[in-house]
C-alpha cells in the first residue's frame, strides 16, 4: 500500500477508477477467486487448514500496521508471497482475498467499488508472482535457512512491485483520480520498490521462523528433506 498526499494508492479507495474499469476488475477478481477456490480444495488438509487461518489473521494484522519508507510515505505488508510460500498459491490467494474483503467492508480500508481491483492486484497477481518467483528459486531454499530467507525476501519484493504494476495498468485503462498517468506510475512503482524491501524482510523473518519450528508446514518445502530445511 502507498500512502501519499496525492490520491494514488495500490490499496485503492473509491473514485480512483471509473465505473466500467471497476466492473471489469470485479469480473476478473470473481473469475480468479473462483479458480483459486476450486484448486484450493486439493491443498487443504488437516495441516494446511489451521495454518491458512493463522496466515489470514497474520496478514490482516500486519496490513493494519504501516511502516515508513520515505517522509510522508508509508507502506504495509501485502502478504501474497508470504501466504503462497506457507500454504500454496491457491489457498494463499483465498487468504489474502478474505483479508481484503473484511478490511473493505468493515474497516473502510480500500473502497468497496475498488475491491475487485484490489483483489486482482494483491490476492491474485501478488500471490501468483510471489509463488512463481519462489518456485523458480526453490533450489536456493533447499540449501538451508539463509537460502530460504533469500527466496522469501526476493519473492515478496517481486510480489509487491508487480502487484503495484497491476494498479498502474488499471489506472491507465480507466483512471479517475485526477492525477496524470506518468505521475501515478512514477510514484507507485518507485515507492513500492522500497515497500517491497520492507515486505521482504517481514516475509523472510516469518517464513524462516515457521520453517525452523515446523518445516513440514511450509508449502514451498514439501518434498525437501528436513536436514536441508533446517541446516544453517
Amino acid at each position: 500500500m502507498l500512502t501519499v498526499s496525492e490520491p494514488v494508492a495500490m490499496h485503492m479507495s473509491d473514485g480512483l477508477l471509473n465505473a466500467p474499469t471497476s466492473l471489469l476488475f470485479v469480473a476478473v477478481a470473481v473469475v480468479g477467486v473462483g479458480v483459486a477456490l476450486a484448486k484450493a480444495r486439493g491443498d487443504l488438509d488437516d495441516r494446511t487448514a489451521p495454518l491458512a487461518g493463522l496466515v489470514a489473521a497474520f496478514v490482516f494484522a500486519t496490513q493494519m500496521l504501516n511502516f515508513p519508507v520515505l517522509p510522508g510515505v508509508s507502506g504495509h505488508l501485502l502478504g501474497g508471497a508470504l501466504a503462497a510460500i506457507l500454504v500454496g498459491p491457491w489457498v494463499g490467494a483465498l487468504c489474502v482475498t478474505i483479508v481484503l474483503v473484511v478490511q473493505s467492508l468493515f474497516f473502510a480500508d480500500g473502497g468497496v467499488t475498488a475491491l475487485g481491483a484490489n483483489v486482482t492486484n494483491m490476492a491474485l497477481i501478488g500471490t501468483a508472482v510471489g509463488y512463481l518467483t519462489a518456485v523458480a528459486l526453490r533450489g536456493l531454499a533447499k540449501r538451508g535457512k539463509g537460502g530460504l530467507a533469500l527466496v522469501a525476501f526476493l519473492s515478496a519484493l517481486v510480489n509487491t512491485v508487480l502487484a503495484s504494476f497491476g494498479f498502474v495498468v488499471e489506472y491507465a485503462i480507466g483512471g479517475a483520480g485526477g492525477v496524470s498517468f506518468g505521475t501515478v506510475a512514477t510514484a507507485v512503482l518507485g515507492v513500492h520498490v522500497l515497500i517491497g524491501i520492507g515486505e521482504g524482510i517481514i516475509t523472510a523473518a516469518t517464513v524462516t521462523a515457521v520453517a525452523a519450528a515446523r518445516p513440514d508446514l511450509v508449502y514451498l518445502l514439501r518434498g525437501v528433506p528436513q536436514k536441508l530445511e533446517l541446516k544453517a
